[in-house]
């Protein structure tokens, strides 16, 4: 079979396994987590992000720097959907989309990620010390930590958890945290889908925001939210060419990463990354910024919705990005790192 078939049936594949990611239904089959458990995982290495192609490493503004298929016999492995990477790169926390906390420490190869080791498998407990899988708070679709603690976005309900995560770890008890009455009304499967803490450099510094994956039409403006701090405040994020919001992040000057997915049934999926004047970011306002890297299934991608962010000590910035998998035999979960080429600040272009 020639290569451009294999991606043919892939994208065929892919297609059909994403209805369930459509309709967004939480497996069934799985048994709720009730500990802390260690499993094994296996890592198939991606060598390039362009099919057939290892002559290709930069891609828009962002370097390939390797990639990782992961894989596990454990079940309830899989639905990664949001991370927390630590500050040196050495592991991350994510969350899967059936009320899981996953982390891992990653192994490398110089700069190419090779392997997970100390993976470990938790319930997400509610303030009752209660898994969530199995309460109305199972869709947890994003997270990101600050200074000990951790915050969780749930989707279909719209709300977010607060966990002391340096004091209990993954005994920590999620504590609801307010939010405004147009967070709560966000569509069922389209909601809180991103969240991040945006740095002292922010005109909101120290503030959670909250992006919905699509809050109105396909390419309309979804509402972005600052949920904390003085400046609390809606905004909007301008959707474009039926991308939706999957993740965000920010960078040390302020300016905002926004990954984002697009998906059509026959069509497959694709994602992208833009990038925000942090200047912009504040209540009131419509953010747009120029698009970082994009790809479609020709390069190493899947459903992707996770993006963690660290600095290495020779000051590059590297991005880390999940895929879910939907628990689906049919996609893939996905490691993926970049080294994003900086400039001083989007205005300067």
């Amino acid at each position: 079979m020639t290569l451009a078939s294999r991606w043919l049936d892939r994208r065929a594949a892919l297609g059909a396994g994403l209805i369930a990611f459509a309709g967004g239904q939480a497996p069934a089959q799985q048994r709720t987590l009730t500990e802390p458990v260690s499993i094994d995982v296996r890592a198939l290495p991606i060598t390039h992000f362009k099919a057939g192609d290892s002559s290709l490493t930069r891609f828009g503004r962002c370097v390939f720097r390797g990639g990782m298929e992961l894989k596990s016999s454990h079940p309830q492995f899989g639905g990664l959907s949001g991370i927390a990477m630590d500050a040196d790169g050495a592991g991350f926390l994510a969350v899967s989309d059936v009320g899981s906390w996953f982390q891992a420490k990653i192994a490398y190869d110089g700069a190419r990620p090779v392997a997970l080791s100390d993976c470990v498998l938790a319930p997400i407990l509610n303030s009752d010390g209660k898994p969530v899988r199995h309460t109305r708070w199972w869709d947890t679709e994003s997270l990101c930590l600050d200074r000990g603690f951790a915050y969780v976005g749930v989707e279909r309900v719209n709300d977010v958890f607060r966990f002391d995560w340096a004091k209990d770890g993954f005994k920590a008890r999620g504590q609801l945290m307010p939010v405004p009455p147009t967070f709560k009304t966000l569509p069922n499967n389209r909601g809180c889908e991103c969240l991040a803490i945006a740095p002292k450099t922010s005109p909101v510094a120290g503030a959670l925001v909250a992006i919905a994956e699509r809050s109105g039409a396909r390419s309309a403006p979804t509402k972005g939210f600052i949920l904390t701090g003085p400046r609390q405040g809606e905004f909007e994020l301008q959707l474009k060419d039926g991308f939706d919001a999957t993740d965000i992040t920010f960078l040390a000057n302020g300016d905002l990463l926004v990954l984002e997915r697009f998906y059509e049934t026959f069509k497959g999926v694709a994602m992208r990354i833009r990038r925000i004047d942090g200047a912009t970011v504040k209540s009131g306002a419509l953010l747009d910024g120029p698009i970082q890297i994009e790809a479609d299934l020709s390069y190493q991608v899947d459903n992707m919705e996770a993006l963690g962010l660290h600095v290495t000590r020779e000051g590059e910035t590297i991005l880390t990005l999940l895929s879910d998998d939907n628990f689906s035999i049919l996609q893939r979960t996905l490691l993926l790192q970049f080294e994003l080429a900086l400039e001083p600040t989007i205005g300067s272009r």
